[in-house]
């Protein structure tokens, strides 16, 4: 049988003088670099290697500079490094998300912008998925939710809980009142809007957890301490009693 031929087409160019701080020009820099990391979106790829990440728009001819260089400000006494990237896009907003191998989950803008900054589980996040739907034809696909993929543990975020803290940062960044001296210091920490919700599932009854994606709708079981914490949700009244009050 005759071998398949493999049919490439040209994107863009991505060539910069800045791709110099990931290893360009040196031998094995692009190709089988277990410590480069890359995220593809239509127009504009996101690489990074263990400590800082560049955002590169190919539309315009290419060369000159990336358009963001982002340095995120990871412990030393871990020692913590980039070791997830993934493009996170709603309609008119597009950004990136970095996991970390402490279990930091970061979101920056564009322009290199820190917009979130949270703690999901204690270890190292391996992959972000994505999961969108597209509704008809007509219509772009819609992110549906990010799924963290760390060591037997997986986490759920819903896209709609991310959409609206973005548009609120967007919208407040924009408005003036992000100029207030208490804002940026939170900019500064990524917590400016608390918590993002989420789900956190135990997946190692198999075997120790490399990759995974949510495809369904039917989650594995959650966690016992989240299970915990979800029972703990359901009660309303608690009644206490001094055991004055319970002796017959």
């Amino acid at each position: 049988m005759a071998r398949r031929g493999i049919h490439t087409t040209e994107l863009g160019c991505i060539a910069c003088d800045d791709l110099s701080y990931l290893g360009a020009g040196k031998e094995g820099w692009l190709v089988g670099n277990p410590n480069l990391l890359t995220a593809l979106d239509t127009h504009s790829i996101a690489l990074a290697n263990r400590s800082i990440i560049l955002l590169i728009h190919w539309l315009g001819g290419g060369g000159g500079d990336a358009d963001s260089k982002i340095v995120p400000d990871l412990s030393p006494i871990e020692p913590e490094y980039i070791s997830a990237l993934e493009w996170l896009v709603f309609g008119d907003i597009k950004v990136i998300a970095v996991g970390t191998s402490c279990g930091y989950l970061l979101i920056y803008s564009l322009r290199g912008d820190l917009i979130h900054k949270q703690l999901v589980y204690t270890g190292r996040i391996f992959k972000l998925r994505v999961r969108g739907t597209k509704r008809d034809q007509m219509q772009e696909t819609s992110l549906e939710e990010v799924c963290v993929v760390m060591p037997g543990t997986v986490a759920r975020f819903e896209g709609s809980d991310i959409q609206r803290m973005l548009e609120r940062w967007f919208r407040e960044r924009y408005s003036g009142s992000w100029d207030h001296p208490n804002n940026r210091g939170l900019e500064d920490s990524g917590d400016f809007f608390g918590r993002l919700p989420y789900q956190l599932w135990n997946v190692n009854k198999y075997g120790s957890c490399v990759d995974a994606a949510i495809t369904g709708v039917m989650p594995p079981p959650l966690m016992e301490l989240q299970l915990l914490l979800l029972l703990a949700s359901q009660v309303s009244i608690i009644t206490v009693q001094s055991p004055w009050e319970i002796m017959p």
